[in-house]
């Protein structure tokens, strides 16, 4: 049966359990079981959740819509809410059934609707579906005679009776009893309205939910409606109306959703929480006096305006991104979204900027950066001048009296990245050395447009060495023309910078470099991410070794085994890998037996794991700790460092207590190094030695540690080793 039930609708029960949590902005499937115990407390008002959730989503499977959506629960929790708010409110029957199936169709399409018209702008359409739905119905309903209204809820201690006999009753008396203070009596009231529960027990069993989908969430949803509960006393508002009214739950959904849902929680995450509260408090008031008129209750309409308004609000920001900042990859969890957020800001540039090489090949020296000594200054400031150097540090050879001499003249000029050719000049001679041109000052200049508003300038160039025109498309890494001496240039060398506007003598734009190799003393390398060029810095572009980047270089379809010998044992197990995409074309390494993912990003510049899904026993999950970041090229002695998001490694009970503090501050580590060890270099390959290290420390103290070793020959990873206190193991591909 149930395997029939997989066949007509793969994620039936995920999507049920996801319409649940959903509510909470969540896909914790033990909060979700937690919400469906809690919506049966009324028997009825229960079924009709349930029926109505089971109605949207089979319809929705059925008709074709997004089966991700429908899985997530996207198209569900609506329904759901309207299915718990008329099941509250009239009694069941063969008429009130046939109400709910076209309400809970009615819902759905309103959900779809609103993805389309306020999706379109980048905002969530959260419940704005049920308030429609069901304000529609109840409107309706005043003219259906063949439904009657439910009095359960009037008389409380009844209802708790015929739900779990007098044991129930006597808990409920006694909670009641407990001398607690009416704010946290009404903050719990407020908590099972959510769900159209007016009880206590309601409450206390979502807070509890709540702490275990989320220890942030749990902490907003405190501050949210507590900061509305002091806001009340101070202005001298009805604080009963949050009890009476249980208006209070839009405290809570507002503070979850702007504190740490759709924006990264952050100390001004949570400092918005408290400005909005005002607002809700006002909204709440003004709209309760309108539609009391048409005697209807407006339920959460005050979270839907006050959030989306503020989401959209922050659209228009022009600066300050981060203060707060929203949620990019959503990750359904407030910690999660925190630490992937931290950790991708750290290592990922390709999430925050388009990524930029540098436009040249080889070994070039900075010998003007950013506010530069001569030019670079105001609003051209954020602009670098290369040239080559010696071992001596001299620019030229013999006496450097003819362009000729020096090292960079007539070098090649590449691009930066892919774009189209916006402009170009080259009609200007190059200078004698010494002299310069103050009338055409840039001298021959390429521009590129890369997207809208962002744009790549070399200038200096040589007359006559243009290998692309006006409106051609080029791509990272193409000869463009060859450095000259043209313009404001008293020896030959080329400027470089970014700009929003397509115009030669455009203001420059302070942008990174997304990866580069610094060379100083004694050969020492160091790989620098989404940096800026300093003055006198000798730099390089990562030169890709052929080997290094055939072994890391994952194709979709690509099958990949390993024969694994476990410590102290001489019996050796076969895993096998596979490489796959997903339904966004995010690339994962899949490992069947263990249903674990691997997410990697390979630019061919920096191969990196992005996020791991699975078994954390598996050699995968071991692979993923090992390679979590590796540079295409390789530089004898080079050391790439990094973090792990801090949920991969740290055990349950540290997380839980970093989670309540995590916006504010991180006493936790999860730290990876790898070493450029060793390389062999043949004519056509090269035998390469790498060692990796991972590292979990809570503050100064290490808590774990485990050191691997990873062996590249022939153009593919010919084995790694994983060393951890006494054990050692050892996988090598077949």
């Amino acid at each position: 049966m149930v395997q029939k039930l997989k066949n007509l609708f793969p994620h039936f029960i995920r999507s049920t359990l996801n319409s649940y949590s959903q509510v909470f902005f969540s896909n914790n499937w033990k909060f979700a079981l937690i919400l469906i115990l809690v919506s049966f407390f009324d028997l009825y008002a229960g079924i009709s959740g349930l029926l109505a959730v089971v109605i949207s989503n089979t319809l929705a499977y059925l008709i074709g819509f997004n089966h991700s959506n429908i899985k997530k629960g996207y198209y569900g929790f609506n329904s759901l809410l309207v299915g718990l708010g008329l099941g509250i409110y009239f009694i069941p029957g063969i008429e009130f059934f046939t109400l709910l199936f076209f309400a809970s169709l009615l819902t759905l399409f309103l959900t779809l609707m609103l993805e389309g018209v306020i999706g379109k702008y980048g905002l969530p359409f959260l419940s704005i579906s049920f308030l429609i739905g069901i304000w529609v119905v109840t409107l309706a309903s005043r003219e259906f005679t063949a439904l009657s209204v439910s009095e359960r809820g009037i008389y409380t201690l009844n209802d708790m009776y015929s739900w779990g006999g007098i044991t129930l009753v006597n808990f409920y008396n006694w909670f009641n009893g407990l001398n607690i203070h009416k704010s946290i009596l009404i903050y719990f009231n407020s908590l099972g309205a959510i769900l159209f529960q007016y009880n206590i027990l309601a409450g206390v069993l979502i807070a509890v939910g709540i702490l275990i989908y989320s220890r942030i969430a749990f902490l907003l949803s405190l501050i949210g409606f507590f900061s509305a509960y002091f806001y009340y006393q101070f202005i001298g508002a009805n604080i009963a109306e949050l009890s009476y009214s249980y208006i209070g739950f839009n405290f809570i959904l507002t503070s979850i959703a702007i504190g740490g849902f759709f924006i990264i929680p952050s100390k001004y995450s949570f400092l918005w929480t408290i400005l909005l509260v005002p607002l809700i408090s006002i909204f709440i008031i003004s709209a309760d006096s309108i539609f009391s008129i048409f005697q209807l209750p407006i339920y959460s309409l005050p979270f839907n305006i006050i959030v989306l308004l503020f989401l959209y609000g922050l659209k228009f920001r022009e600066r300050f991104f981060d203060k707060p900042e929203i949620v990019i990859f959503q990750q359904n969890s407030p910690e999660k979204n925190l630490y992937m957020q931290i950790n991708n800001k750290k290592r990922s540039v390709n999430s925050i900027y388009l990524p930029f090489s540098l436009p040249f090949l080889g070994k070039w020296t900075v010998s003007q950066g950013h506010n530069g000594e001569i030019t670079h200054k105001d609003e051209w400031r954020h602009a670098w001048d290369f040239v080559i150097t010696d071992a001596t540090e001299h620019t030229f050879k013999n006496n450097g009296t003819q362009r000729e001499d020096f090292f960079c003249y007539n070098k090649p000029v590449i691009a930066p990245a892919n774009g189209i050719v916006e402009e170009i000049t080259d009609d200007i001679e190059d200078n004698k050395i010494g002299d310069v041109n103050l009338e055409q000052n840039w001298g021959n200049t390429i521009v590129i447009k890369h997207t809208n508003l962002l744009y790549s300038k070399i200038s200096h160039i040589k007359k006559s060495t243009f290998k692309v025109s006006k409106g051609d498309t080029v791509k990272k890494g193409d000869i463009l023309a060859y450095c000259g001496n043209s313009g404001r240039s008293p020896e030959p060398h080329i400027h470089f910078q970014m700009q929003s506007t397509p115009y030669i003598d455009s203001k420059t734009l302070d942008y990174p470099v997304s990866y580069y190799i610094t060379i100083k003393k004694q050969q020492k390398f160091e790989l620098k991410i989404s940096d800026r060029p300093e003055k006198d810095e000798i730099i390089s572009n990562i030169t890709k070794n052929t080997s290094l980047y055939n072994a890391f270089h994952f194709i979709p379809g690509q099958k990949i085994s390993f024969i694994m010998t476990l410590p102290n044992s001489k019996k050796e197990t076969k895993v096998n890998w596979e490489v796959r995409t997903d339904i966004y074309n995010n690339s994962f390494i899949y490992s069947k037996y263990n249903k674990s993912k691997a997410y990697f990003i390979n630019d061919g510049s920096i191969h990196y794991f992005t996020n791991f899904e699975g078994n954390k026993e598996s050699l995968l999950f071991y692979f993923y700790l090992a390679a979590y970041k590796v540079a295409m090229g390789f530089y004898n002695g080079l050391t790439l460092k990094d973090n792990y998001s801090l949920h991969l490694l740290n055990k349950d009970i540290l997380i839980f207590l970093q989670d309540f503090i995590a916006p504010f501050y991180i006493f936790m580590h999860s730290d990876y190094t790898i070493e450029y060890a060793h390389i062999k270099e043949y004519l056509n390959d090269s035998s390469i030695t790498l060692n990796s290290k991972t590292k979990v420390k809570l503050g100064k103290k290490l808590m774990k540690k485990i050191d691997f070793e990873i062996y590249i020959n022939n153009d593919k990873i010919e084995k790694f080793v994983i060393i951890s206190k006494n054990k050692k193991i050892e996988a090598k591909q077949i």
